[in-house]
């Protein structure tokens, strides 16, 4: 059987084969990629360890200020088995408010004393104001402390949640982060003030990634005088921040200025695979948090017109009909006089013998190759954007098993089959395509990677200069470009 033994081993590396409930959970909730942001779910406990947040009591009661206004928490219906893809929303310049609530002078100097040790955790413990805070607990309880107290204690989450670095210092960075929906900051306030437990809490909104942790002892085990690596290491634990807290059980990532794939099972690496990624330049490949929705094997590519028109295929394919059908090309004249070109399924289409869906205004992708001795440079970037992947048929046989419920039997018999096969996810799969100077390789050791498209200096900037405040923007506000080209 073509590729069996290896995309059994695969399996059985994941033990999922052991909990078919696990392994064939179907997600119930589909993608949709043309609202303007997907539902998801606010949890009555906003962390997994703690107990159920209470109603908001007495003492931490939310007091009526004058602020700009917010973008209302969505209240969805269900709580997600994974991050959701969501489309990009309209930017808005609305600031961020935080709730003002009523702070005891115990729970201000827990917070006080949260904030003299966030270093470790690799924000900047100036940023929330802890002389000014140390005076308005002096005074008593009162308005003042209620309204610095809320205002640091309001910051302090949103940067441990959703990263310190403001929005347009994340260069060409589409992924989606729906902490905040799930982890409301009033509702994380009302639980640390009505527990008494303001550091407890403040310890459970990091990224559950063993690499954040790695990051983090790395961190602190740097001496403060070798600031650039300190720098470093700080710019790369607040880009974990970027992504949700809980990457989920099974899901792809790629990192990159690494040019490598993991196949990553309760966070542990089952398999990895070399990468070829996008050029610097506008053919960069964009960071994004999408959901895998099927594995086409065979696939056919429908040619850009930038090729058909602006390099000449589709005059050379209709007037070369011996050299086109060896090509494995097909061309349809329009009735508008434009032509459109379909190479089809075969060893040598652009796109291999597999193509990862994951729907997203990028036309951003992962596929196979016929040109496989790119995977042999140590710097891979030489695409238009989509990610090639080594190994890829054997990924893809894995994906349908894990993701759709077929057997090992099926996958082998529709990846050799030469015809286009779309085998579509019944879980979700979530696709991580993310972008770390300085992080544990697929060996597992720390390690800096070259800034490929000179993404750093924006983030390392950024914590020279004082915090900005939030705004409701979610993503990059660049612009999407749209190659669709695996050449």
């Amino acid at each position: 059987m073509r590729f069996g033994c290896s995309v059994l081993a695969v399996i059985a590396a994941t033990g999922l084969a052991a909990e078919p409930a696990l392994a064939q959970k179907a997600d119930s909730a589909k993608t949709d990629t043309a609202t303007k942001k997907k539902a998801v779910s606010t949890p009555t406990s906003i962390l997994p360890t703690t107990q159920a947040t209470p109603a908001v009591p007495s003492s931490a009661s939310t007091k009526p200020v004058s602020r700009p206004a917010v973008q209302p928490v969505i209240q969805p219906s269900a709580v997600p088995t994974a991050i959701p893809t969501v489309s990009y929303p309209v930017v808005q310049d609305t600031l961020l408010a935080e709730p003002v609530m009523s702070w005891s002078v115990a729970d201000a100097k827990a917070l006080l004393s949260t904030v003299g040790y966030i270093g470790k955790e690799g924000l900047v413990p100036a940023d929330y104001q802890p002389a000014a805070l140390k005076a308005a607990i002096a005074k008593g309880e009162g308005d003042d402390l209620d309204a610095l107290a809320s205002r640091v204690f309001g910051w302090l989450i949103e940067d441990l949640r959703d990263g310190r670095t403001p929005m347009k210092s994340r260069v060409q960075w589409f992924a989606v982060d729906p902490d905040q929906d799930l982890m409301p900051t009033a509702q994380i306030m009302a639980q640390a003030l009505s527990e008494h437990d303001v550091a407890g809490v403040v310890d459970k909104l990091a990224p559950t990634n063993p690499d954040y942790a790695a990051l983090k002892a790395d961190l602190n085990a740097t001496p403060m005088a070798n600031k650039a690596r300190r720098a470093l290491i700080q710019a790369n634990m607040d880009r974990w921040r970027w992504l949700a807290r809980d990457l989920g059980d099974v899901y792809l990532m790629t990192n990159i200025p690494e040019f490598q794939l993991r196949l990553v099972v309760r966070n542990k690496i089952i398999r990895s695979y070399k990468t070829v990624v996008g050029k610097p330049g506008r053919t960069a490949t964009p960071q994004l948090a999408e959901t895998v929705s099927a594995v086409v094997f065979n696939p056919t590519w429908t040619v850009p017109q930038s090729i058909v028109k602006g390099e000449g295929l589709g005059a050379k394919v209709l007037n070369n009909p011996t050299w086109a059908r060896n090509a494995g090309y097909k061309a349809t004249k329009n009735g508008d006089g434009t032509i459109t070109v379909v190479q089809q399924p075969g060893a040598n289409n652009s796109l291999g013998l597999m193509k990862i869906d994951m729907p997203n205004p990028h036309a951003i992708y992962l596929h196979d190759t016929p040109s496989k001795q790119y995977f042999n440079s140590d710097v891979r970037a030489f695409s238009h954007g989509c990610i090639r992947t080594e190994r890829a048929v054997e990924l893809g046989m894995t994906m349908a098993i894990l993701g759709a419920k077929k057997s090992a039997t099926e996958a082998a018999e529709i990846s050799r089959s030469g015809t286009y096969t779309k085998v579509e996810m019944t879980r979700t799969f979530p696709v991580y395509l993310t972008y770390f100077t300085y992080a544990r390789s697929i060996d597992g050791q720390l390690k800096p990677f070259n800034d490929l498209y000179e993404r750093d200096k924006p983030v390392l900037d950024s914590f020279l200069a004082p915090r900005q405040i939030k705004t409701t923007q979610r993503a990059s506000e660049e612009e999407i470009i749209k190659l669709d080209n695996p050449l």
